[in-house]
């Protein structure tokens, strides 16, 4: 059983799902368990949705409206779906319409979860309609009901014992009813479920991390995260023209690269399967029988060549106690208790003496609740807007070309990895 995992990009419109269409006739053979995101930009306009909704803006209805508007269109254009699966799309805008007309809570980030993973049931039930329609027999499985999570509503951390129990139990009653001689489930990413039956979401583009789940957990021989890329590139071609794909890294590489930013594979993705030994691959869905990228145990080729990682619109923060005492480990944990609060991610730190600073992704209604919190011990200073540069693998030439009309703010390096909080000169 091979996992594949389709992004917002690749169902973003009629022709995107009819292509999905495409790609798994090329896999008629295997039983396939598919991970579907939401089309297009649709989790960005649910985002909107439920701060509207929270503040009691005006307009949240025609807002719901465009976002129906959307999905019917791409509904209209495939023509060819199966009616239970048009009746399941029905039957998500009524629910979603329904829970808009109750009450917020006073969770913001579970009122989040209860909201946004619509986006996600609806892709699939509309995948799932169209396959079906096409004489292709697949099952379409409700994440909220394989996908055990704790209480963290928008980082919600997998129970796993449960989970396999969930979804060995789904497969195998997948298994069961499939006449076809092979099975095709698809699920939703990034969506997952409490003990109480509440929706939760594994964090920003956790439909990768997903994907890992089902091959963890249901012993998937591989996982291809299907792209709008011929695989894992050293670089962002908006900044390099000559960037290359990655035909092999290794587990260690990829988790290292995702954790520093690079955005082709969540960072959760990898630890499930490394310790199972399941290959990852990044394939085009646009030239899908290109080799792509591979990711497995091997780290022959991981210092072949450098890779560059850019974070852009970030902040710099720094931390002085106003007492002038060192930094200790009881304000770093004080600190530190303040970041979690407010899901403020740290993507660099440094200290010293009396300083410790921070570089994470800015936004300005978490950092003004962050220097609240602190303004009575701690004096606070901030740089904005900054990147954070990453380069694996570096030599000096590489860092003296990225740093020509740049400020350095803070730089450090270790033997494999340089890391710079830059601004413009």
């Amino acid at each position: 059983m091979k996992v594949f995992k389709f992004g917002g990009a690749s169902v973003k419109d009629a022709s995107a799902v009819q292509n999905v269409a495409h790609v798994l006739g090329l896999y008629s053979g295997d039983s396939l368990a598919i991970v579907v995101s939401a089309m297009g930009k649709t989790t960005n306009a649910l985002e909107e949705v439920v701060a509207d909704y929270v503040q009691g803006a005006p307009g949240l209805s025609a807002k719901i409206d465009a976002i129906e508007k959307y999905h019917r269109d791409i509904i209209k254009e495939l023509g060819q779906l199966s009616a239970e699966g048009i009746e399941r799309v029905e039957g998500f805008f009524a629910a979603l319409r329904q829970r808009l007309a109750q009450p917020h809570s006073d969770n913001y980030d579970y009122d989040y979860d209860q909201i946004v993973c619509f986006g996600e049931l609806i892709s699939t039930a509309i995948v799932s309609a169209y396959l079906s329609g096409r004489g292709v027999e697949n099952v379409w499985a409700d994440a909220r009901n394989l996908i055990r999570t704790d209480n963290t509503y928008r980082e919600a951390h997998i129970k796993w014992e449960k989970t396999e129990q969930l979804l060995a139990k789904a497969w195998q009653s997948a298994v069961e009813h499939a006449t076809q001689g092979r099975v095709v489930m698809i699920t939703q990413g990034f969506i997952g479920h409490t003990d109480e039956r509440n929706a939760t979401t594994l964090g920003r583009e956790g439909s990768d991390f997903t994907a890992a789940i089902l091959a963890y957990c249901l012993g998937g021989e591989s996982v291809t995260i299907w792209k709008d890329v011929p695989g894992m590139l050293n670089a962002d071609p908006k900044y390099f023209s000559d960037a290359v794909i990655l035909r092999h890294i290794s587990y260690r590489e990829a988790i290292e690269l995702a954790y520093f930013g690079a955005t082709v594979i969540h960072p959760k993705t990898i630890k499930p399967l490394q310790n199972k030994g399941i290959s990852l691959y990044v394939k085009s869905f646009v030239n899908p029988n290109e080799k792509g990228t591979e990711i497995a145990g091997s780290t022959f080729s991981d210092s072949l060549m450098p890779s560059y990682i850019f974070k852009v619109n970030q902040v710099f923060i720094s931390f002085s106690p106003r007492d002038f005492s060192f930094i200790a480990e009881e304000n770093l944990g004080e600190l530190f208790h303040y970041f979690a609060d407010l899901h403020i991610k740290i993507h660099l730190m440094q200290n010293s003496a009396l300083n410790f600073s921070i570089c994470t992704d800015f936004d300005e209604e978490k950092l003004n609740r962050l220097i609240l919190l602190c303004k009575e011990k701690y004096e606070v200073h901030y740089n904005v807007p900054c990147e954070l540069v990453t380069i694996r693998h570096y030599d000096q030439e590489t860092i003296s070309r990225l740093l020509i009309g740049k400020k350095v703010i803070v730089e450090q390096k270790s033997r494999r990895t340089a890391r710079m909080v830059l601004m413009e000169a």
